[in-house]
């Protein structure tokens, strides 16, 4: 691997048992989402290892109780006070970290990002990731609840584009505009005593937006050419793909549901992402099932099931398809 690359990891037992790294400003909050929540078990009987850990934006902690954070990373943080960072876990925000030193290695969704100074890392709700416990994370760190931002904003900043990469490598000068962005938007986010409760809210969204703005040009940018352009037919697809995977894997059903014919539905998601929407139905089906399978100790049927495979025969088969590995053997690998 070089430095500023990417490679596929599904990390080594060290790796996953983990120790003290540095992580971001952020902090404690309540545990939970639709992984499983921050405690020590449910009532069923399963255990942490039954799930991987899913930890919510802490608003409380936020300035003025607005739905975004930002501040410089620091050490000893958590989402959870139980949660160390250095443990796989998944998020229900987004989290921009902006680096002033490196290099610095983190996991998100079985890749290993390496970025140095100037360089930006964007997570996405619902990823998996790992901070790592030999890198020291220094620099500008920006989490933000979903539902902050309008729908429109969400779609002209590409809040949820998943197929776009999520380290990113401004040039000097986009850095030092994105570095002024920022600022701006920390000087707004302290700033909670010249404006009222919902101007000072709503000043910080449009503050926000210019720099997501900024974000979503990069990101475009580095991804290929075929990607660079979506339209409302693919992010639709898209975003009814993400809540539904789990238990719809028909085409023809999407289609129906989001009212296109699939002929429209197939041109609009080869022309976003180069596959076909089955194709990108079962990439996201086997994302999940592989992170359940790594980061948890659920048994195969399981893990199936949650995947919309009633049948553990079936999921193996499918599985095996799509990875070249039985679901066993997958697992073996990285344990």
């Amino acid at each position: 691997m070089t430095d500023r690359t990417q490679r596929v990891a599904g990390g080594s037992p060290g790796d996953r048992a983990g120790g003290g790294g540095t992580g971001p400003a952020g902090s404690t909050g309540s545990g939970a989402g639709r992984a499983g929540t921050g405690g020590d078990g449910d009532t069923d009987g399963s255990t942490d290892r039954d799930r991987i850990r899913t930890f919510p934006f802490p608003a409380e902690l936020a300035v003025g109780g607005v739905g975004m954070q930002m501040g410089p990373m620091g050490t000893d943080r958590t989402w959870h006070a139980d949660a160390p960072l250095h443990r796989v876990h998944r998020i229900d925000f987004h989290v921009v970290m902006l680096f002033t030193d490196g290099p610095v290695r983190h996991m998100i969704d079985f890749a290993e990002y390496e970025a140095d100074a100037g360089d930006v890392l964007w997570i996405r709700p619902g990823q998996v990731h790992r901070f790592s416990r030999d890198s020291l994370y220094r620099g500008t760190v920006l989490t933000m609840q979903p539902g902050f931002l309008p729908r429109s904003t969400v779609e002209a900043t590409g809040l949820y584009r998943y197929d776009l990469p999520p380290l990113l490598h401004p040039a000097p000068a986009q850095l030092d505009a994105l570095r002024t962005a920022l600022d701006q938007l920390h000087r707004e986010y302290e700033d909670t005593a010249t404006l009222p409760l919902s101007l000072h809210t709503a000043v910080l969204r449009h503050t926000l937006t210019a720099v997501l703005l900024r974000l979503a040009h990069l990101a475009a940018s580095a991804a290929p050419a075929s990607r660079q352009q979506t339209d409302s037919t693919f992010t639709r697809f898209r975003d009814a793909v993400e809540e539904g995977f789990a238990t719809n894997h028909s085409v023809s059903a999407y289609a129906d549901d989001l009212g296109y014919s699939r002929r429209t539905l197939v041109r609009a998601v080869r022309a976003a992402t180069g596959e076909t929407p089955k194709g990108f139905i079962d990439k996201r089906v086997v994302l999940e099932a592989k992170r359940l399978l790594a980061h948890t100790d659920l048994p195969i049927g399981r893990v199936g099931a949650a995947v919309g495979f009633p049948d553990a025969a079936n999921f193996s088969k499918f599985f095996h398809l799509h990875t070249g590995h039985t679901p066993v053997a997958f697992r073996a690998e990285l344990r």
